[in-house]
């Protein structure tokens, strides 16, 4: 059974996309087609707090495009001095507070400590947040995009968590899509999270399943399950 994946291949330079390869354990044959791409923004906004550690109480990181655009900021090297030196130990001291396992790969890259890696999705991370943190102390700095969901956002204030948000990221339609789709043609659907489902529902377009965590093991038995196999 022939599966389309709507997401951006693995990062990573050798080995097959995760997804790919979970899937074709189950025996699904899986195509995976980019539709989004992104441009970095306010990436020297963004450098300037993370100079500042002092001023906030740890960082959070939903997607691992907020991740690489603090990789960007650190590509000078004077900038990846003082993060090595100095800044790096000072957030160390702090929550590091990431969605999924490939955030939290990212995050260790630049050599903070992930917490909450498995809570799977923004809503559950939030609750996550809200039972480490102390309301109404630093405020969490949230390097996000553009479209990010107001979820967590709502419920950390909710609980009296301050929280300082920056878009880094725009998001917009890849400039394949519509050729890469063009002789494409399937009738089900399955979202890897809430987000994605919403945003696909939310364009009529019906979903099968929608997967627990976003990891390439869950997608997969989502689909399984969802086609009684």
């Amino acid at each position: 059974m022939k599966v389309l994946l709507l997401k951006d291949p693995k990062e990573r330079d050798s080995g097959p996309d995760p997804y790919i390869q979970e899937l074709g354990s189950y025996g699904f044959e899986a195509t995976l087609i980019p539709v989004l791409s992104f441009e970095f923004v306010s990436l020297q906004s963004l450098y300037e707090k993370l100079s500042h550690p002092e001023c906030y109480g740890g960082l959070i990181f939903t997607s691992p495009r907020a991740v690489e655009a603090v990789k960007l900021c650190l590509k000078e090297n004077s900038k990846n001095e003082a993060w090595t030196k100095s800044l790096k130990q000072k957030w160390n001291a702090k929550s590091t507070y990431v969605v999924g396992k490939a955030t939290a790969s990212l995050v260790e890259e630049i050599g903070l400590a992930p917490q909450g890696e498995k809570c799977g999705n923004a809503e559950k991370l939030a609750g996550y947040i809200c039972l480490k943190e102390t309301p109404n102390s630093s405020s969490l700095l949230f390097p996000c995009g553009a479209l990010k969901r107001e979820v967590l956002p709502t419920v950390l204030k909710e609980k009296g968590i301050l929280l300082e948000s920056l878009t880094i990221y725009q998001t917009a339609q890849h400039p394949n899509l519509q050729e890469s789709l063009k002789n494409y043609f399937s009738q089900q659907f399955a979202a890897i999270g809430p987000t994605t489902a919403e945003a696909m529902e939310a364009e009529g377009v019906p979903v099968s399943c929608t997967a627990e965590n976003p990891t390439p093991q869950d997608l997969a038995a989502g689909i399984k399950k969802a086609f009684h196999l």
